[in-house]
């Protein structure tokens, strides 16, 4: 009777796993890794796979270690090349050669030379297992082999010619629309757009941007294929990449993870709070050069955290719009001074808006209108010179060929600071007597 159970049991879980992949990896990465590949170990190949190409990268390296030895020769042979590497960058290296070695020389080969493309390149983003087509192929032999069995069908076929050179596409509208006897040099159209393995990820992002190709080929030094960049897989790699620029805009490693330890945590987070800490006592020394003043009229110590908190938040407006806006290539860095203009006209606008409220409020509160007066001029002030901070931060850090995303937030912050306490106190210095 126990038996029975157990073989129900089993039953069950290998449908869930056919059935919901996605669901199934959410639920055993809040298992343990052991206990996670114990059920795995139970599964054929074919129900696998798909599930462990939903496992975050992290999660499914944790389980390959406990994965039987054949299971663990399916999982790398039979998952999705790009996820497989995903999960080899987990591991340390004479890990994922041990993995490597397990496998026949072919996919070995593919995956090694998947794994040698730098990250945010085409050859990272690419799909290896996209077969090129001969042109001479009539559509009803193409159509033949795309109906064999667990054939991959993807929307768009690439063909090519007797040198192997890349020829033409032919979407699988226009193949399924096609006469028998046609040959696909007959239906195919151009390959207008491609790039090479190193082509960098943004120049990829703005061609699919500008031309809103669902796909675009890579191709090698001869002009073979050797691999297809898929519309949803940039777009992963976007969301990502913006996800690790907001980590690391507040000092935090693009590669740090939610589950990641904590010393690792403290070991990428500490530096840039220290660095933190140097810019916090720079912001300080402004104020203490003003120390007789705001002795002399305290209510400026009040009033001293609306001025940095607008200037804070006006510079990382222009930010994140400068910054986006190199990330697409919406702008380079020679656009420089339109970008900066720009933000300073929005610093300016902007600050007349809230200088107006402010003013409003701090007469209300005070009864000076010598005070009110200093804050609504040093608020505009300070708006527009951090709209103009913002801009010019991430464009100067790109032009000298540093990351604008991991220092850019540090700097901004000190400059709000230091120029939003220097502008208010400076113009309290200067207005002393209507105060």
């Amino acid at each position: 009777m126990n038996g029975d159970a157990n073989t129900v049991a089993e039953a069950l879980n290998r449908r869930f796993l056919q059935q919901h992949p996605l669901a199934a990896a959410r639920r055993l990465e809040e298992l343990d890794p052991e206990s996670a590949a114990a059920l795995l170990n139970k599964m054929p190949p074919a129900q696998l796979t798909p599930v462990f190409e939903q496992l975050s990268p992290s999660s499914a390296a944790a389980i390959l270690p406990h994965l039987g030895e054949d299971r663990v020769k399916e999982v790398i042979e039979f998952t999705d090349p790009k996820a497989m590497v995903a999960i080899l960058h987990q591991l340390d290296a004479g890990q994922a050669d041990a993995y490597l070695d397990r496998v026949s020389p072919a996919v070995k080969k593919e995956l090694t030379a998947l794994m040698q493309y730098p990250e945010d390149t085409a050859g990272n983003l690419m799909d290896p297992r996209v077969e090129p087509y001969a042109g001479t192929l009539t559509v009803e032999q193409t159509l033949k082999r795309l109906r064999q069995p667990g054939y991959r069908v993807k929307p768009v076929l690439f063909v090519q010619n007797d040198s192997r050179g890349l020829s033409g596409r032919v979407s699988l509208q226009t193949l399924v629309a096609a006469r028998p006897d046609q040959s696909l040099d007959e239906i195919k159209g151009p390959v207008s757009i491609f790039v090479e393995p190193l082509t960098p990820q943004e120049e990829i992002v703005a061609l699919f941007d500008k031309h809103r190709f669902q796909s675009i080929p890579v191709v090698g030094l001869h002009g073979e294929l050797i691999g297809v960049i898929w519309q949803d897989t940039l777009v992963r790699a976007v969301e990502e990449d913006a996800t690790s620029d907001v980590q690391a805009m507040v000092g935090a490693s693009r590669d740090e993870r939610a589950l990641s330890k904590a010393t690792f945590a403290v070991r990428k987070r500490q530096p840039w709070l220290q660095i933190n800490l140097v810019t916090a006592f720079l912001a300080a020394a402004v104020v203490g050069l003003f120390e007789d003043m705001i002795a002399r009229f305290t209510a400026l110590a009040v009033l001293l955290p609306v001025v940095a908190g607008q200037s804070g938040n006006t510079g990382a407006q222009a930010l994140a719009v400068t910054m986006r806006g190199l990330a697409i290539r919406e702008i380079t860095t020679r656009h420089w001074v339109r970008v900066v203009w720009k933000e300073s006209q929005a610093g300016f606008m902007n600050g007349v808006g809230v200088c107006a409220t402010t003013c409003l409020g701090v007469f209300l509160w005070s009864q000076s209108a010598g005070l009110t007066g200093v804050i609504g001029i040093s608020m505009i002030i300070s708006m527009v010179i951090a709209g103009m901070a913002g801009a010019l931060v991430p464009i100067v850090l790109v032009r000298v060929g540093q990351d604008p995303a991991t220092a850019s937030s540090i700097i901004l912050t000190t400059v709000t600071d230091v120029m939003g306490f220097f502008s208010f106190l400076g113009t309290a210095t200067l207005l002393s007597g209507f105060l």
